[in-house]
């Protein structure tokens, strides 16, 4: 099993060196990683393993059976054996790009659960674009002027985000119905992670 390096708060690491436990010519999977794997909503991280004699272009990261696979989108030499110690390094401008991204769809998600009651039901981050699905709720065009006025003004305030593990009991009574969406996590997964933006939203 891919231990997640980047949990619960780590985004700031973009290289680091891992070994290699499986390789095929479609992926590498490491004992370890800080590429994060598409998943909730987010893209998968981008960037480049290497070791002595080759180099694979990293184009998508997956989880499949508790593993983390990268996928080999180009490789030069020959795929690592298991114990190859192996450079990495995550395309951080893009990582950044993203992070922030997710970031201000909690915010963008907040603002409509307190102005209209509406939870979050699904959203698809992109370094360009993302898109938010709300219920139950529907938009004009003065509605969407009063959202992103909020959302700039919550943004403006520059406040600190907290990413964390905490209890799953207090999660439960800490974090308000429409953001928390416990009926959709089992019941055993305990810690939860938790992303606090201050004095404004936890999630």
């Amino acid at each position: 099993m891919t231990e997640l390096r980047y949990l619960p708060d780590d985004d700031g690491t973009t290289s680091f060196t891992g070994t290699v436990t499986e390789a095929t010519p479609e992926y590498v999977v490491l004992e370890g990683t800080y590429f994060y794997p598409e998943g909730g909503g987010q893209p998968a991280d981008r960037g480049v393993l290497s070791w002595e004699d080759g180099r694979a272009e990293v184009g998508d990261v997956y989880k499949s059976h508790g593993d983390v696979r990268h996928e080999i989108a180009e490789l030069t030499g020959e795929v690592p054996g298991p114990g190859t110690t192996v450079e990495a390094e995550i395309d951080a401008g893009r990582r950044q790009t993203l992070s922030r991204m997710h970031t201000a769809q909690h915010v963008v998600s907040r603002v409509v659960l307190d102005e209209y009651g509406a939870t979050t039901a699904g959203n698809q981050v992109h370094a360009d674009r993302s898109r938010i699905d709300f219920e139950p709720v529907s938009f004009d065009e003065d509605d969407v002027a009063l959202i992103e006025d909020r959302s700039n003004a919550a943004i403006e305030r520059d406040p600190s985000v907290t990413k964390e593990h905490r209890p799953r009991d207090r999660v439960e009574r800490e974090v308000e119905e429409g953001r928390a969406l416990l009926d959709l996590i089992p019941d055993s997964v305990d810690p939860l992670r938790v992303v606090e933006i201050e004095e404004f939203d936890t999630s």
